[in-house]
């Protein structure tokens, strides 16, 4: 991470929800710094994301060294326990990063949290795949994950792709498969042809793995 310039993420605590949240950010490309006091976790990210730190004291000073302080998006993925997460979570606030998420296990420790400055998502409304999705910019109206780093994403279409083709879109390029188009007023269609030509707000849906998806709208539908 450069010095001077604050980008990428950095997650704390690698439990079910951080683990799948890390790599999916670092499997799109994104500069990810991962913290966890476990190694063996620390080993399941190792090869995915930029730096992996095991550190037992989540200290300012401790989370300072790790370079965590230059990153534009830390999200403090430690829930259970509240008393660690809230600590952690103004550690980093206090390093003066921009945006810090800290993951909550219930409405009262939401309300701490946000009490002291940071946002806020709940794992049993929110999946890590669309946290990921939110933070790298997606303009995918909804996405669910599926098994094996598929998702099915609903993406909306701009106005530079009004009076494309679906096969102007090259799906197949990016190994997505498409499932139905979505046409204002509320009509579906399931089995739309690749000359179907695209107006501003139609919405695609597509199925595929989540860095393909990402990659799709990076190239094709100019995000990012």
């Amino acid at each position: 991470m450069k010095e001077g310039r604050r980008s990428g993420f950095g997650i704390i605590g690698l439990g079910r929800f951080g683990l799948a949240l890390a790599k999916t950010l670092a499997e799109s490309g994104a500069e990810v710094i991962a913290i966890d006091g476990d190694e063996n976790k620390l080993r399941l990210v190792r090869n995915h994301v930029q730096d992996a730190f095991r550190m037992g004291k989540l200290t300012k000073d401790a989370l300072e060294e790790t370079g965590i302080g230059e990153c534009e998006t830390v999200v403090v993925c430690i829930g259970e326990k509240v008393d660690v997460s809230l600590l952690t979570t103004l550690n980093v606030l206090n390093l003066g990063v921009p945006r810090v998420i800290a993951k909550a296990d219930s409405i009262e420790h939401g309300i701490i949290l946000e009490r002291i400055g940071a946002e806020v998502v709940h794992p049993e409304m929110e999946t890590a795949t669309r946290l990921a999705a939110v933070l790298l910019g997606s303009k995918a109206l909804d996405m669910m994950r599926l098994n094996d780093d598929y998702v099915v994403s609903e993406i909306k279409v701009d106005k530079r792709l009004h009076g494309k083709t679906i096969h102007d879109l090259h799906l197949d390029k990016y190994d997505l498969k498409l499932i139905a188009l979505e046409k204002e007023p509320n009509i579906t269609l399931p089995d739309a042809s690749l000359d179907e030509v695209l107006t501003e707000d139609d919405a695609i849906l597509v199925i595929g793995k989540f860095a393909d998806a990402d990659r799709f709208e990076r190239k094709v539908m100019n995000r990012g």
